[in-house]
């Protein structure tokens, strides 16, 4: 199998163009001031791009694989997609609002951008990270759940009951 090979910098550079002129449209738009954001390239596995905050800390995240293959189609969905998340946590905070909810998607109106939540690409070449899956069974069959749930049974944040009978999974 051939891996595919990432953007290249004048690509990249693009992108980040790109992502500033759908910040200062919306920005426009709402007559707001939203700053730029900073931009990684480091994003891998089934997702084309992510939002992300940390702390007080905001950035976007591009898969440069995934746009390697599918540049246009990602220059016209992902990037509106990230920056709709963005100016929507400005305009309104995350904890005010559901992720793809009626503000992000009249955000993405907007833009002139269909709001979808996700994509459809062949990820044959992209290098996609995996999850380690956990056994766990409830009163009528065995569950694979993935690390992130794992480790919230795990802390005791979260409860998962099987859809089938109703009954509680836990760990075999």
């Amino acid at each position: 199998m051939t891996l595919i090979e990432p953007i290249t910098a004048e690509q990249q550079a693009q992108v980040c163009q790109i992502t500033d002129q759908c910040i200062e449209r919306l920005a426009n738009i709402h007559r707001i001031n939203v700053p730029s954001i900073p931009v990684k390239f480091d994003l891998k596995g089934r997702a084309s791009g992510m939002y992300m905050v940390r702390g007080r800390k905001r950035f976007i995240r591009y898969n440069p694989y995934l746009f390697a293959r599918y540049f246009d189609d990602n220059l016209s969905t992902t990037v509106p997609h990230e920056v709709a998340h963005y100016v929507s946590d400005v305009l309104f905070g995350l904890k005010n609002i559901k992720p793809h909810g009626k503000e992000w998607q009249q955000l993405m109106l907007s833009l002139g951008v269909k709001p979808e939540v996700t994509g459809n690409y062949d990820l044959h070449g992209i290098p996609v990270r995996r999850q380690k899956r956990f056994n766990y069974q409830c009163g009528c069959q065995q569950h694979q759940l993935t690390t992130v749930r794992h480790n919230k049974i795990q802390a005791g944040k979260a409860r998962y009951f099987c859809r089938q009978c109703g009954s509680q999974i836990i760990a075999c």
